[in-house]
């Protein structure tokens, strides 16, 4: 793999992470700039051109993640993967919608007008933006060889489908009027979700000390079997009744299919739903993303929902990005005191070599092996 050094050891580790048994230094997912590596001239070339250049071009988009991983050294628990995700939540496409794409974000437009006169969710192995997207993955698979993996791409699940489908705002209405509806629709979602996390399956996968291994898109994860982060965004438009009601059985269901599972919680208004989450005894991990103008996830006012995750048993994954180096060090050397760093995963956004060191040599005097005071 592109420069990274102790990938056997990175593997081990991430099991313990899912186990929530990890010995010696927390997960930490650093990836940092190799001295005096970068080229302008080549940085100015492979730049996206346009959309479709830096979505859909299979020769592009491996050409240049090839360049930014050979500048770049993936040390901890980091290692080299790329993203080919046709925006969050590709499975309204394959379902219907069409896709707008931008340079900051991808839209899914609305394509169902009433649920009445829309025949059943169905699996389309015709469908343009599904047949476009698993080639866009067979033809970067090619390129990229054993170098680096293949992430699952964002199909997304549950009622964050059928909002994309018809609308936010109609979904709201249709939880009201139409309960039963929705509930078969997101039963429909569900059933057809394996059916195309699957195919994405069998060409990022790859065979890791003789079994299946997967790793999921941005957020950098991976684990033997099938990983996945799931979601349900909408819900911060949901009461807990409505997301007792809708989404929590759909998600169990869904996590029972799966090996490493990693819960996307997104915005505050989202907390509201962490009892029902946390009896969901398939999610293995919390992310919580803290939302617009928030700071990031090593801050003490998150620690309340750090503390429902560690109660109920789930490891945490924490986004680090407020501040610069220092910072960080002393919010995580609380962090660490209270929740010990035996299920703990801190992303660092990319940084320099220096700042690496920087890290990786606090952390071994003061982030391993320590239990925690939270019980």
């Amino acid at each position: 793999m592109l420069n990274k050094s102790n990938w056997d050891e990175t593997k081990r580790r991430w099991t313990m992470y899912w186990n929530r048994s990890v010995q010696g230094l927390p997960l930490m997912h650093i990836v940092a700039e190799i001295p005096g590596a970068a080229d302008k001239e080549i940085q100015a070339a492979l730049r996206s051109r346009d959309m479709y250049d830096k979505y859909r071009d299979a020769a592009r988009m491996a050409e240049r993640y090839r360049y930014w991983a050979q500048t770049h050294a993936f040390l901890a628990d980091s290692f080299p993967n790329v993203s080919l995700d046709f925006g969050p939540g590709s499975l309204a496409a394959y379902l219907g919608s069409d896709i707008k794409f931008s340079p900051g974000t991808v839209w899914f437009t609305e394509c169902v007008d009433e649920w009445e006169d829309c025949p059943p969710l169905a699996f389309d192995p015709e469908n343009k933006w599904y047949k476009e997207h698993l080639q866009l993955f067979r033809d970067v698979k090619k390129l990229a060889g054993d170098d680096y993996y293949l992430t699952i791409p964002d199909l997304m699940e549950n009622i964050d489908v059928l909002a994309s489908l018809r609308g936010a705002q109609n979904t709201i209405f249709d939880m009201v009027d139409e309960p039963d509806e929705v509930e078969e629709r997101i039963s429909q979602v569900q059933s057809l979700y394996y059916r195309y996390y699957d195919s994405f399956f069998d060409i990022c996968a790859r065979t890791e000390d003789g079994k299946a291994a997967s790793a999921y898109t941005v957020f950098q994860i991976w684990g033997y079997g099938k990983t996945a982060k799931l979601q349900c965004d909408f819900s911060a438009m949901m009461s807990p009744k409505q997301f007792r009601q809708f989404v929590q059985p759909a998600l169990d269901m869904q996590t029972a299919g799966m090996d490493n599972v990693l819960y996307h919680l997104d915005g505050p208004d989202a907390i509201k739903h962490l009892p029902a989450l946390m009896e969901i005894k398939g999610i293995d991990a919390l992310q919580w993303t803290a939302g617009s103008y928030n700071p990031d996830g090593t801050h003490e006012q998150w620690f309340e929902i750090y503390d429902a995750a560690r109660r109920a048993g789930k490891g945490l994954w924490v986004q680090v990005y407020t501040g610069g180096v220092e910072d960080w060090i002393s919010r995580i050397d609380r962090l660490i005191a209270r929740y010990g760093s035996n299920a703990v995963f801190f992303y660092f956004p990319p940084m320099s070599m220096a700042e690496a060191d920087r890290i990786l040599s606090h952390a071994e005097t003061h982030w391993k092996d320590v239990e925690g005071t939270f019980r």
